[in-house]
């Protein structure tokens, strides 16, 4: 077996041209796909992470049957036990109780439909940067009755800060849901649906106007990162899938997960069409290499070499330029992923507004996932191992008086 290594790392190196252009081929090939599979993946975990913090959190619990039909009257019981036991989970950074409801928001002489989000100031204020959206007034108290408004719905009903809104609805199990409210701060929420209709309250003051003392329609939880997601959802679905419907991200937002999924098609399409040119390029390589060596395959088939171990000669060739190529190409590509996830490209002018609008941080990031890495080696190998055919077959049928020809 060694001395068939050694005449592999001779005869790949017999013609340095030719093994070089292989080499370069892979070399760009395989650096270009780790460069745009690693922006493309970072480029859905920021998604991602700004998406689900910017209000729906990565895992959602609810009382059993609430999603369908969101009704007031599914309401679980907030136990401050139950919240700090998911707190202590691996991963999970901290529980955001929530109320929400639906009420018609008037003054004197208007009236509109909103979403009323009754929650912890401090801890929505942690995770969806509710102060920094603030753009008049005051932020919410826990403690007060003042409530933020955003600035759609605020332009809409022509009110301000200290302005006092007026909230009418339908509380649990049919009691009458009626409430005036000083307002403390406007809010410019990045949603516009939600810009022109929320109103944000405290926890507890949107309880006792829904005449829900110490319930939630939810609890949001926040992550270390979305790849703990999973793991987390299988952990609490076990400890309490009896007693409360447990939904992750994809399943609050599936149009997200639809956007990724059509976006990732479009890349690995992509991704195939190079690795489809690589792949003209490695077969032409090994096709020449096996044209110009038919003599010599002969002539050691003449004095008794099996054809067998001849062809495990030209496989081991063939893979060490493989394996040198993907070395090359990953001693190359590590650094500079390195480099770009420490320094994702920052986005600028009319771009980066349109990336603002939507809600999302205007950069381009880069994700180190180990799966970038394997599945480039993966194809490069599969490849290699497919353009072996043609070798193997003039093997298979070659004639040693033929190949003097």
């Amino acid at each position: 077996m060694k001395t068939i290594f050694i005449l592999a790392w001779r005869n790949i190196w017999r013609n340095k041209r030719r093994t070089i252009i292989t080499l370069s081929s892979i070399f760009f090939a395989v650096l270009l796909a780790l460069f745009m599979r690693s922006m493309q993946l970072g480029s859905y975990g920021n998604m991602i992470k700004n998406s689900v913090e910017s209000y729906s959190g990565y895992i959602q619990i609810h009382e059993l049957g609430y999603w369908e039909n969101k009704s007031i009257n599914k309401l679980l019981e907030h136990s401050q036990s139950i919240q700090d036991s998911i707190e202590n989970l691996p991963s999970v950074n901290y529980v955001i109780p929530r109320l929400e409801t639906f009420a018609l928001a008037a003054t004197e002489t208007l009236s509109k439909g909103v979403a009323v989000i009754g929650t912890d100031p401090e801890r929505e204020d942690h995770m969806t940067k509710l102060s920094e959206k603030l753009v008049a007034g005051e932020f919410f108290e826990a403690d007060k009755e003042g409530i933020l408004i955003s600035e759609g719905l605020g332009n809409y009903l022509r009110l301000g800060v200290n302005d006092t809104l007026i909230l009418l609805g339908q509380g649990y199990h049919g009691t009458n849901a009626v409430g005036k409210y000083p307002i403390a701060g406007i809010i410019k929420l990045v949603n516009p649906q939600m810009n022109n209709n929320t109103v944000y309250m405290p926890l507890k003051t949107c309880q006792y106007y829904n005449g829900s003392p110490n319930k939630l329609t939810s609890m949001a939880l926040v992550l270390d990162s979305y790849d703990a997601v999973k793991k987390t959802t299988a952990r609490l679905k076990e400890d309490f899938g009896e007693r409360y419907e447990i939904m992750d991200w994809e399943e609050l937002q599936p149009e997200l997960v639809q956007l990724i999924q059509s976006d990732n098609a479009g890349g690995v399409i992509m991704l195939g069409i190079l690795y489809m040119v690589i792949a003209f390029g490695i077969f032409g390589t090994i096709m020449m290499m096996t044209m110009e060596r038919l003599r010599e395959f002969g002539v050691l088939i003449s004095i008794g070499m099996q054809k067998l171990r001849l062809a495990g000669l030209v496989f081991i060739e063939t893979l060490l330029i493989g394996i040198l190529g993907l070395l090359v190409s990953f001693m190359a590509g590590v650094p500079l992923l390195l480099y770009m996830y420490e320094h994702p490209i920052p986005l600028t002018g009319s771009a980066a507004k349109g990336i603002e609008e939507m809600g999302f941080e205007p950069i381009i990031p880069f994700s180190l996932d180990i799966s970038i890495f394997y599945t480039q080696g993966l194809a490069i190998l599969v490849i290699v191992m497919l353009c072996l055919t043609y070798p193997y077959l003039r093997l298979w049928w070659l004639k040693p008086v033929e190949s003097k020809k």
